[in-house]
């Protein structure tokens, strides 16, 4: 049996909350250690400002990953600021290309991307972001990737069965790419996986 939209969005729920807790979690360590203590400076308060941060970065992702999507065109600044802010600490890098501004829909499509390639990048890598003549390819260089070929199947229009919270983002991509009027095509390769919109 596949999974509703009902279900889809659950999962999308889930997936948010899964990726959130951490952060959210270290500020609460954080913030007992502050109690514990007189001191108003130190790693407690640098482990407080960090997951802060973390947090802040990961719902500006989400937000437009998982939000609505529209033609209000978003800016490179704007695009490599959320991108840079949520890769901070992690071994997975992104290059964004595109100089000029994208609509909502098509950052979203690429961020969806992204966390697919960052699921099977799991020793992290870099990603490169490029959209050429109206068409976008995300890439990602790993020499130690993992692609799951269910998951991967997803993007081609499979039905998803027993979906993971941690993987929504294989079915959303194609159901956004369809309201979009996009087909998603995507190469598997050992060190190297593409999709392209």
């Amino acid at each position: 049996m596949g999974q509703s939209n009902v279900n889809l969005a659950a999962l999308i729920g889930s997936r948010i909350c899964h990726d959130l807790i951490s952060p959210i979690g270290a500020i609460n360590n954080g913030l007992e250690l502050l109690g514990m203590s007189d001191a108003r400076d130190g790693p407690e308060i640098d482990l407080i400002s960090e997951s802060v941060e973390n947090a802040s970065a990961r719902i500006r992702f989400f937000r437009i990953a998982y939000g609505a999507a529209s033609e209000q065109p978003m800016g490179r600044a704007e695009v490599v600021s959320i991108l840079s802010d949520t890769m901070k600490g992690s071994r997975l890098k992104v290059a964004y290309g595109p100089l000029d501004e994208k609509p909502r829909w098509a950052v979203r499509m690429a961020f969806l991307a992204i966390q697919c390639l960052e699921t099977s990048m799991p020793y992290g890598g870099r990603v490169e972001v490029n959209c050429d003549n109206g068409v976008w390819t995300i890439t990602g260089f790993s020499p130690k990737s993992n692609p799951d070929p269910a998951l991967w199947a997803l993007l081609g229009g499979a039905d998803p069965q027993n979906l993971a919270p941690a993987h929504v983002q294989y079915a959303l991509l194609p159901a956004v790419a369809r309201d979009a009027s996009r087909s998603i095509t995507h190469d598997i390769e050992p060190e190297r996986l593409r999709i392209h919109f």
